[in-house]
This record gives structure tokens, sequence and C-alpha cells, in this order.
């Protein structure tokens, strides 16, 4: 590539497991069969939600739209990853780095938002129960979900186009598996102020907001847990949210790794394991998590599979 101010990039590099040359039949193995275990277990949840009168509730409504865009997100990265590893190239093309950056974005946000919106749908549950149904109505669920979608929807958007702004000269090298928004950026020979700006804003208004939200609705279940009277009762009202308390933990303890590790340049493996734990081994793990803790959907996976024999 001729060097110079290129906004037309013709390709980046993807270094993410470059180091383990020796390893990559092993890794691809790894990765490949995370991924389908990833889409049977999500495909059986949604499956399982949907088929049931029983999981007509709006917690199961969520939980269906979660594992939606859990496969949409494990699929943004994957595949791209499988074939580098298999054909031993590490290059994406401009074209297809920018539609990674938007697909990934736009899953993130939007399983933040479930996460959110099924947290508030603990609270009220737990919280409200008497008022439950006329709160969580259909309409209003919908309306939470419609909306979890257009801010991801915008906020894609927005980051797709920070990098559009800019310029790249001959530095194309991504220390990741695929790329991720800050480390494109960052490859800029042109000025990314605002870029950085922006980005400082996103987080702390989406993560922020959205962790904020679910740190306030677990700490009023906690509190109304915590009134129960009944041992019983207070095993019953924390089991409806276990599953979703450790999705919750999961997700986020390992994505704020991401960010912790990007401090310095020098810390890129660090970055690339926490990025597969919060965006491969999360999504798969989720229906396993949600099956086990929920006597419910156990019973309705094992009449799906009962039906199929």
């Amino acid at each position: 590539m001729e060097p110079g101010n290129d906004t037309k990039t013709s390709h980046f590099l993807l270094l993410g497991f470059s180091e383990e040359a020796r390893l990559q039949p092993f890794l691809f193995g790894v990765f490949l069969s995370m991924y389908l275990v990833t889409m049977l277990g999500n495909l059986l949840i949604i499956v399982a939600t949907i088929s049931d009168s029983l999981f007509q509730m709006p917690m199961y409504f969520f939980l269906s739209n979660l594992s939606f865009v859990d496969i949409c997100f494990i699929s943004t990265t994957v595949p791209k990853m499988l074939v580098n590893l298999q054909t031993h190239s590490k290059a994406i093309t401009y074209e297809g780095c920018l539609t990674q950056i938007y697909f990934f974005e736009l899953f993130a946000v939007t399983d933040i938002f479930l996460l959110t919106v099924m947290a508030y749908d603990r609270f009220v549950a737990i919280c409200h129960p008497l008022h439950y149904t006329v709160i969580m109505n259909p309409q209003f669920c919908g309306l939470l979900v419609l909306v979890s979608w257009v801010i991801s929807i915008l906020n894609s958007f927005l980051h797709t186009l920070l990098v559009l702004r800019v310029s790249f000269c001959t530095d194309v090298e991504i220390s990741h598996f695929f790329c991720e928004f800050i480390l494109v950026v960052h490859l800029a020979c042109s000025d990314t102020f605002l870029n950085d700006m922006v980005t400082y804003f996103a987080v702390v208004l989406v993560g922020g907001g959205t962790l904020s939200g679910i740190l306030y609705s677990y700490s009023k279940i906690v509190s109304s847990i915590c009134a129960i009277s009944s041992v019983q009762g207070k095993y019953k009202a924390f089991s409806t949210c276990a599953s979703h308390l450790s999705v919750v933990s999961l997700f986020y303890s390992t994505s704020v790794g991401v960010y912790l590790s990007s401090a310095s340049k020098q810390n890129s493996h660090s970055r690339v394991v926490a990025s597969v734990m919060y965006s491969i081994v999360t999504p798969m793990l989720n229906p396993f998590i949600y099956s086990l803790k929920n006597k419910d959907i156990k019973r309705a996976l094992q009449k799906f599979l009962r039906g199929k024999e």
C-alpha cells in the first residue's frame, strides 16, 4: 500500500491469534465448537419460549429477544475469525471492517439494553407484584424492546460515521480478532479528538446509564427480599432473578475487563482474552444459565426434545 493519507484503506490485518500459529488448528476447533453450541443453545431457548403458551410472560419475551441478539452478536465476529484461522489469512477488507464495527456495536448495545430491561422486569415482579400485569403489559414490553433497538441502531450508525471521517496511512494492523471500534480509530493518521470525545460520552451514557439502572433495580429487589419474613419466600423471590443476575455479572465483568486492559497498548493479549469472554463465552453460556436455573425452561426443553425423538 502506498504511504499517504488514504481514507479508502483497502484492508486491515487482524492479528488477534497470529502469535499462536501452531495452535491455530486447535483454536479453529474450539471456536467452531463454541459457535455451534451457542447457535444451538440460543435457538432452543427461542423455540422453547415461543412454542409453549406457558411462556407468554414478559420475562420470557425478553429472554427470547436476548437469545436472538446473542446469535447475531456472535455471528458478527466468529465466522470471519474461523475463515481467517482456516485459511491462515489475517486480512479483512475496509468495507468488511466497517460492517463488523456497525453490527458489533449494534448487537452489543442491544444486549446491554435488554439486560437492563430484564432487570426492570424483575424489579416490577418482585417489588410491585400486584401491579405487574398492568405495568408490564404487552404494548409496554414491545415498546421497551423497540426503544432498545432504535437507540442501538443510532449508536452504531454514529460510531460507523466516526470511522468514516478519519483517514488511515500505512499502519493497518489491529491487535485483535475483529475490528473493534476503538482500536480501528486509534490507527488513524488524522485527528481523532472528536471520535474520542463521542466514544467516551457514549460509554458513560449507555454503559453507565444501563449499569446504574441495573444496580438500582437490584438494590430495590434486595431490599424487598430482605423484608420477606419466610425463608421459603425469600428463596422463591431470589430464584426468579438468579439467572438474570448471573448473566449480568458475567457480561459486565468481562466487558469492563476489555476497557481496563485497553489502558496499555502492550496489554493486547489481555484485551483479546477479555473480548473472547464477553463476546463469545457469554452468549454461549446464557442458554445454560437460564435453562439450569429455570425449571420451566428445563421442562419446556425436555418436552420439545422428546417431541423431536
